[in-house]
């Protein structure tokens, strides 16, 4: 399973205004571990930011006006999310970008070039309701650190937010396994070794595991006792 968790930064809120993407920050993951594969791109917008924005995001005009226009570096974002669901948070919002700088371009919209689009702000609305659920709160509801988020980043809030959904999505808060309750076949059987019935792994469910145990020793700081002896 290939992910890409994507951002954006703007020189404005309103992409129907005129205001044009800056920086696209991307990361890949696979099989849920992040591999080693980033897109991390400055583009000059041709236009200033407005001062909100600027404050976010601290790009100035002068900084962007050598870098690529987004025509320049499109072809390369679209080989890079090919196949892949795209996970953004606040999708709508990067989208409306995205989809107007393709436009330019004479691209179909985003989400024709990659697998499925995934909105983690609507995920993180739906497992905490009423709640805060920027990408900084949820950093701070996982344990995520994010102090040196000083300004926002494409790359940067892109590597947190790979953090976050894996959090979010790793399904199991507890080590204690929610089984559904048994068929009275089952508790009439024998209970003889011989009447187990092993299901080996797949190669997606290894992974998966693997993923999960290396998120349990960050957030513990020791090594998994499933690996000992491994």
């Amino acid at each position: 399973m290939r992910q890409i968790v994507l951002d954006t930064e703007t020189t404005g809120l309103e992409a129907r205004d005129g205001h044009r993407i800056i920086e696209v920050g991307a990361i890949e993951l696979i099989g849920r571990r992040l591999s080693e594969r980033r897109l991390h791109r400055y583009c000059n917008p041709e236009r200033d930011s407005d001062p909100a924005a600027l404050a976010v995001h601290g790009l100035s005009s002068e900084f962007l006006a050598d870098k690529p226009l987004f025509a320049e570096i499109v072809a390369e974002l679209v080989e890079f999310v090919d196949g892949a669901e795209v996970i953004i948070h606040n999708a709508p919002f990067d989208l409306s970008f995205l989809d107007a700088e393709f436009t330019r371009v004479g691209r179909p919209a985003f989400a024709e070039h990659c697998e499925k689009v995934t909105d983690s702000l609507r995920l993180a609305r739906e497992l905490h309701p009423g709640k805060r659920n920027s990408l900084d709160a949820l950093c701070e509801r996982y344990n995520i650190s994010n102090r040196h988020r000083t300004l926002h980043g494409a790359l940067l809030d892109a590597g947190l937010l790979a953090e976050v959904y894996l959090a979010m999505t790793r399904g199991q808060d507890s080590l204690v396994m929610q089984l559904a309750p048994p068929t009275a076949n089952e508790v009439a059987g024998p209970a003889s070794d011989e009447s187990l019935i092993v299901v080996a792994a797949d190669a997606q469910e290894r992974l998966a595991h693997e993923a999960m145990l290396d998120a349990l020793e960050k957030d513990c700081g020791v090594a998994a006792v499933w690996r000992a002896g491994s």
